[in-house]
C-alpha cells in the first residue's frame, strides 16, 4: 500500500508556494517530501519538521537561525537551501532536490564496496564537509543516510538540520542530538562537538563501505555508545582480508577516541585519504570483497534501527566512566561521562591492543621466583634490560613523520598538543614528553607538541593573482581560504582576486578563513538574437565569448519556424565571458481558426479577432459611414497563424 496516501501534507501547498507531490523519506526530527515550487515551477526537496519539536520555540529559533548560515555554503557537493519558513505547525526548509539514492541505499543493496568506490564517495562527502569547516561550521550527523548519490554520479552532503557554528558549540549537560552509530567519544560524554567529530563520523562511514558493517553494534544504543568510548575501531582488513594497510591506517587516525590525536578537519582528512590513494596500486584500490548479506530493510517507512536514526540520546544516565587519553587504554582525559554502564550481556570492555593483562600478583611471583634463582644482581638485569628504549628525535618534524618514527621505536603518540611558536614552521614538532633521547619504557606514549605558527598572522596580499595560486599564498601564511564570490571587473583579469576580507595586511589568528572576490571579467551585454537563424545568432554570440546551447524541444512562436524563439537571457543583461546562453528554436506560430465576424459593427468585431489572438486591421471605403463588417480578409472557420493580422471591411455607399 501506498503510504503516502496516509500522510495529510501529500497535495497540500505550503505557504502558498510549495505543493507537496510525495513523502521521500521519514527521519528522526523530520520528514521529507518531492514537492514542486509554483512560482518558479521546479521541483525540490522539502524538509517539514515533525511537529513535537516545531512545539519548541527555541529550537526552532535555531533551526531558522542555523538554515540561514547553511544557505551561504555554496559548494558543489552540498545540498542546496533555497528557503525556510513555517506555515501554521509546519516548520519547513526548501532544498534543492537530487534525484537518486543515499549511500545507505547502496550499502543495503551490494555490501561492502571495492577501495576505489568508496573513496571516490569519500572524497567529495571530505570536500563538502571541509567548505563548512572552513566557513566556520560543523555538521553534527554524518552518516550514509545524508549522503546522496546522483543518477548523474554525483555526491552530495545534505541534512545540515544539526548544524553549529565552530565557535557557538555550547555544552548540553542533559543530552545530545546525533546518530548513535556515528557519534564521536567526546559527543557521548561531553555532548559538545568541533570539527573532529564529523572526521570520526566519516572514520565510521569509510569502514562501513569498505566492510559493508559498522564497526560497533549492538542489542540496545547503549551498548553501541559504550563501545564508542571503550573499544577502538577495528582495522577494515580483519574483516576484509587483502585491504591495504594505507586504509587501517586512514580509518585509524579519522577514529581516534582521543579527538587531538585525529586530523584537525575534514580538509585534513581530504588530504589524508588522496595520499593514501596515490599510495595504492591498481590492484589494491580494486580489491573484490566477500559478498556481504545486505541488511534487512525496515518493514515501514522510516522504521529503521535506532542506532540508524537521528534522536535525541539522553547523556545523565549512570555512573561516571573515564574517557581513555588516547585509542591504546592510556590515561583518563580528567573527565567523566554520564553514560550508563551497559547491562550484563554487553560486551566487557577489552584489553588495550597489543598488550598482554597479567594478575599484578602473577607478575610479582615470577620477578620474586627469577631473583630467588638468579640472584639479585640477574635480577636487576633481568628488569632493566630490553625493557626501555629512547624517544627518538622529533624536533622539527612534521606531525605526521614523528609518528612513524615513534612507531618504528615501538612507542605509541599519547595526545596532541598545540601551542603557537615563532621558531618553528607550522605543523612541525616543537616539543614533546617525555623530550627527544629520554629513556622510556618499551610501549610507552608521547605526548607531542606541534607548533601553530606564529600566534598571529598577517594576511597576504594575493589581489590579482589567480585563484589557485591566491588561495596556496593564504595556507601558506597559515590562514584558510574561506567563501569565494564573483563580481565583473574592468580592471582585473578573470579569475583573479580582487579583494580579500579581511584585507592584506591584517592581522588574524591560524587557521582564520579569508574570503575572496575573484573577477568575472569585464560584463558583456546580450544582444536580442530572436528571430535570427540560429547558426547566425550562435555566431554572433559565441564572437561575443559566450558559450551557446541550443535547447533539445522547439515551441510555438511568432518567429519564422527555424529561426530562435527565445534566449535564456534577455536583452541588456550583463553576464561575463564564458557564461552559457540557452536559445529555443521556433517551430512556428500556432495556426487557430478565425471568428466569423461578418454583419457585426467594428468595435464588437475587433473585439472578438483579438481575443482569438490577432491582431486587427480595418478598411473603410470612401465615403463609408457604415460600422457594420461586409467582409474579412480571411474567411470565419479557416485558419491563420496565431498573431497574423486579419482585415475586416465595412460596408460602403
Amino acid at each position: 500500500m501506498d503510504t503516502t496516501l496516509q500522510d495529510p501534507l501529500v497535495g497540500q501547498v505550503l505557504d502558498g508556494r510549495y505543493r507537496i507531490d510525495a513523502r521521500i523519506a521519514v527521519g528522526g526530527m523530520a520528514t521529507v517530501y518531492r514537492a514542486v515550487d509554483t512560482r518558479l515551477d521546479r521541483i525540490l526537496a522539502l524538509k517539514v519538521m515533525h511537529p513535537t519539536l516545531a512545539a519548541d520555540a527555541s529550537f526552532v529559533d535555531r533551526f531558522i537561525r542555523e538554515a540561514k548560515s547553511v544557505a551561504r555554503l555554496a559548494h558543489p557537493n552540498v545540498v542546496g537551501v533555497f528557503d525556510q519558513g513555517t506555515d501554521g505547525a509546519y516548520v519547513y526548509l526548501a532544498m534543492e532536490y537530487v534525484a537518486g539514492c543515499t549511500l545507505r541505499d547502496v550499502l543495503r543493496e551490494r555490501g561492502a564496496l571495492q577501495p576505489r568506490a568508496a573513496l571516490d564517495i569519500l572524497e567529495p562527502v571530505l570536500a563538502a564537509l571541509g567548505a563548512a569547516h572552513r566557513a566556520g561550521f560543523v555538521h553534527r550527523d554524518m552518516k550514509p543516510e545524508n549522503v546522496l548519490i546522483g543518477d548523474d554520479g554525483r555526491v552530495k552532503v545534505a541534512d545540515f538540520g544539526l548544524v553549529r557554528a565552530v565557535d557557538t558549540v555550547t555544552s548540553t549537560t542533559g543530552s545530545v542530538l546525533g546518530t548513535v552509530s556515528y557519534l564521536a567519544p567526546e559527543q557521548i560524554e561531553h555532548g559538545t562537538a568541533d570539527t573532529r567529530a564529523d572526521v570520526y563520523a566519516c572514520g565510521v562511514v569509510l569502514y562501513e563501505m569498505l566492510t559493508g558493517s559498522k564497526p560497533h553494534s549492538g542489542s540496545t544504543p547503549a551498548q553501541v555508545l559504550y563501545q564508542h568510548l571503550h573499544e577502538d575501531v577495528p582495522a577494515p582488513s580483519a574483516a576484509v582480508p587483502g585491504l591495504a594497510a594505507e586504509l587501517d591506517e586512514l580509518v585509524a587516525a579519522a577514529t581516534a577516541r582521543n579527538p587531538e590525536i585525529r586530523p584537525y578537519d575534514a580538509v585534513a582528512l581530504l588530504s589524508q585519504a588522496r595520499e593514501a590513494r596515490s599510495a595504492l596500486s591498481d590492484e589494491q584500490l580494486d580489491v573484490v570483497p566477500p559478498q556481504a548479506q545486505p541488511e534487512a530493510q525496515p518493514e515501514a517507512e522510516g522504521q529503521g534501527r535506532a542506532e540508524d536514526r537521528t534522536s535525541v540520546i539522553p547523556r545523565a544516565l549512570g555512573t561516571p566512566v573515564p574517557l581513555p587519553a588516547d585509542g591504546n587504554g592510556g590515561e583518563p582525559l580528567n573527565r567523566t561521562s554520564r553514560l550508563q554502564m551497559p547491562p550484563p550481556d554487553a560486551p566487557p570492555q577489552p584489553a588495550p591492543r597489543g598488550r598482554t593483562v597479567v594478575p599484578r600478583r602473577g607478575v610479582l611471583a615470577i620477578v620474586t621466583a627469577l631473583l630467588l634463582v638468579l640472584g639479585v644482581g640477574a635480577g636487576v638485569w633481568y628488569i632493566n634490560s630490553g625493557q626501555f628504549t629512547r624517544v627518538p628525535s622529533l624536533l622539527g618534524q612534521t606531525e605526521k613523520e614523528a609518528g612513524k618514527r615513534l612507531s618504528a621505536a615501538g612507542l605509541d603518540i599519547k595526545k596532541v598538543e598545540r601551542k603557537f611558536s615563532e621558531a618553528y614552521e607550522r605543523g612541525t614538532v616543537m616539543d614533546s614528553a617525555p623530550k627527544s633521547r629520554a629513556r622510556i619504557r618499551n610501549n610507552g606514549s608521547v605526548t607531542l607538541v606541534v607548533s601553530r605558527g606564529p600566534e598571529i598572522v598577517e594576511v597576504p596580499d594575493v589581489e590579482r593573482l589567480p585563484l589557485d595560486k591566491a588561495k596556496r599564498e593564504i595556507e601558506k601564511a597559515g590562514l584558510a581560504p574561506g567563501i569565494i564570490t564573483k563580481a565583473f571587473s574592468e580592471a582585473v583579469p578573470q579569475g583573479s582576486v580582487i579583494s580579500t576580507a579581511p584585507g592584506a595586511g591584517t592581522k588574524r589568528q591560524p587557521d582564520s578563513a579569508i574570503a575572496m572576490v575573484v573577477s568575472k571579467g569585464s560584463p558583456i551585454e546580450v544582444p536580442d538574437v530572436t528571430g535570427e537563424s540560429v547558426e547566425d545568432a550562435t555566431s554572433e554570440l559565441e564572437d561575443l565569448g559566450f558559450d551557446v546551447k541550443v535547447a533539445a524541444g522547439r515551441v510555438s512562436s511568432q518567429e519564422e519556424a527555424g529561426s530562435v524563439a527565445k534566449q535564456s537571457a534577455a536583452e541588456g543583461d550583463r553576464l561575463a565571458e564564458g557564461d552559457t546562453i540557452t536559445l529555443t528554436v521556433s517551430k512556428g506560430p500556432r495556426m487557430i481558426p478565425v471568428p466569423d465576424v461578418v454583419g457585426e459593427n467594428v468595435d464588437d468585431a475587433t473585439i472578438a479577432l483579438e481575443d482569438a489572438g490577432f491582431d486587427v486591421d480595418v478598411d473603410r471605403p470612401f465615403l463609408s459611414f457604415s460600422d457594420e463588417i461586409a467582409s474579412q480578409s480571411v474567411e470565419g472557420g479557416e485558419g491563420a497563424p496565431e498573431g497574423s493580422t486579419v482585415t475586416i471591411k465595412t460596408k460602403g455607399l
